[in-house]
Formats: C-alpha cells, sequence, structure tokens
C-alpha cells in the first residue's frame, strides 16, 4: 500500500471517534493533503518527475509489454512514471493486481495527462499478492490499457496452469487506424516446458483466427524454446534479428540476462523497438513502433 494511501485510511479511522479527536482528524487531514500535493499533471509534490526526453503525450502505434513483478516492493507512482516516460498507444501489464492497475491509470491521468481505458484478464484470486479481505482475495493476472477504446474482451484459463493458474486476454483495438487483435499472456513459470508447450497450443489456435494481431507478454522461455515452436509458426518478433535460429542476437529482457519478454507481431511490420532496464522489476519494459501502413 502506497503511503498516501496509508495516510487517508488512518485519517477515517481518527473521525468515527468522538469530539476528542476532531481536532487530530484536522491536522491528519492537513498532513494528508502535504503528502499528496496537487493531482495536476508535473506535479513536483507527488509522483517521479519524467526524464528530460520524455514524450509529453501518447505515442500512436506504440506498444508495450512489461511484467510488473508481483510480489515486489514498487510504487504504483514510479510504474505509472515509467509507462509515461514512452507513452504507449498500448501496454500489455502482467502480474498484475486490480487495484495496482487502477492506481497506475490514475497516476496516468493525473500526473501526466495520458488517458487509458483498461481491460483485465485476472484468473486467480490472491490475497498474497493482491491483498483483500482473506475472504475476498484480490484479482491477479493481465491487463491491458489502451489510448483507444478496446472492444470484445475475451479471458481465458489454460487448462494446466503449472504450479499457478495462468491464462490470456485479448481485446481489439485501433492501432494505425485499422482494428487489430491484441493478446496478453503469461506463461508458466521456468522448469515446466511440457506445460508451456500445451499452453501455447492454446494461444496459436485463437492466434491463427487473426491476419492482424500483436501478442504481449511474459512467456518464461528463451527464443529457441521448443514450446514456442507454435508462435514463431504464426508470427515473428518485433526484434527482426530475434529467431530462434539467431537466438544469440535477442536481447535480454530479464535481470538474469535471458530474453523472456516478446511482442509478437503478425500481419504487422515493426519500425523500431527498445529495451529498458527498470529498478521496479525484474523483467525491463519492451516497447516497439509499428509500421501503421
Amino acid at each position: 500500500m502506497e503511503t498516501s494511501d496509508v495516510m487517508c485510511i488512518q485519517i477515517e479511522e481518527a473521525m468515527v471517534f468522538g469530539s476528542g479527536t476532531r481536532l487530530l482528524a484536522g491536522v491528519m487531514t492537513a498532513a494528508c493533503i502535504v503528502l499528496v500535493g496537487p493531482s495536476a499533471p508535473g506535479s513536483a509534490l507527488f509522483g517521479r518527475s519524467l526524464p528530460v526526453d520524455a514524450v509529453s503525450d501518447v505515442v500512436p502505434n506504440r506498444v508495450m509489454t512489461w511484467n510488473i513483478c508481483n510480489p515486489c516492493e514498487a510504487s504504483n507512482v514510479d510504474r505509472a512514471a515509467e509507462i509515461a516516460t514512452y507513452a504507449p498507444q498500448v501496454v500489455g501489464l502482467q502480474e498484475a493486481c486490480v487495484r495496482d492497475v487502477e492506481r497506475i491509470r490514475d497516476h496516468l491521468e493525473r500526473l501526466y495527462g495520458l488517458v487509458y481505458h483498461v481491460e483485465y484478464g485476472m484468473v486467480l484470486r490472491n490475497w498474497g499478492r493482491c491483498g483483500g479481505a482473506p475472504w475476498s482475495p484480490g484479482a491477479f493476472g493481465q491487463a491491458v490499457l489502451s489510448a483507444a477504446p478496446m472492444t470484445d474482451r475475451v479471458t481465458v484459463e489454460y487448462p494446466d496452469g503449472g504450479s499457478e493458474d495462468r491464462g490470456y486476454m485479448a481485446v481489439t483495438t485501433m492501432v494505425g487506424g485499422r482494428p487489430v487483435r491484441v493478446f496478453n499472456t503469461h506463461l508458466a513459470q521456468r522448469r515446466q516446458e511440457a506445460v508451456r508447450a500445451d499452453q501455447t497450443r492454446v494461444l496459436a489456435a485463437e492466434l491463427a483466427r487473426h491476419d492482424r494481431a500483436i501478442v504481449l507478454g511474459d512467456f518464461n522461455a528463451v527464443p529457441d524454446a521448443p514450446e514456442l515452436a507454435r508462435i514463431w509458426a504464426l508470427a515473428a518478433d518485433t526484434d527482426p534479428r530475434c529467431h530462434p535460429a539467431l537466438v544469440g542476437t535477442c536481447e535480454p529482457t530479464t535481470d538474469w540476462h535471458s530474453k523472456f519478454d516478446y511482442i509478437f507481431l503478425r500481419g504487422i511490420a515493426p519500425l523500431k523497438h527498445s529495451v529498458r532496464a527498470t529498478p521496479y522489476s525484474d523483467h525491463h519494459l519492451l516497447h516497439t513502433d509499428l509500421d501503421p501502413t
């Protein structure tokens, strides 16, 4: 829970007691206002300032994938700032809790003026990861943020998630002025190759139905892993130099120097891509600019 959230909850608790606590509640309210600060974009009192070369508005035709790491001691303010630095049109998040995504979206709008629609693909309710009451734990899985509206959302839980429930979500949105199907997935953890092979079989069967598609996600597998063969048969990595036959040229996307994160493209050409390490996750930010034609 973020510092500002804690302070505001304390205020509410103080105010339920009698008149003897009203003065204290008033003082705490003032403190909360100072901590939170103005909600206008670029506030110096709240949020992390962006680098000088950060973009100022959503970049059309830019898509990003990011496993935000959970559980990790990371602030949603900092996560929002990382996304705002590159301001993609479409963002796929993995290991995401609904409450965290809601706060990230709110920070993006209030602090940076970036407005996103959100769709969720949660396949697990987990109190340890996402908080909430033990009898009503928070939802955990994938989410897609898009500057354009999204339609036709589906959430599919893989028949076998491995050591933890896993799945994919899909939405339709506009990229390059044309509709495109966007998938976001998180495959089974490492050392579960057979499970991932079954999961990619499910994902590939749906991907094959679409002529224009983007697949975002953490596949927990290096490019030449056999379980990814079905995806490679249908789509190309955003990095044209990255292919199972050229695995040595694929840029790592994790702190342990492996490429696990992908933006697969079907019927769409890339222009340029970038991988950026971040202190807020063990996975790097991967984004690509697409050719709108």
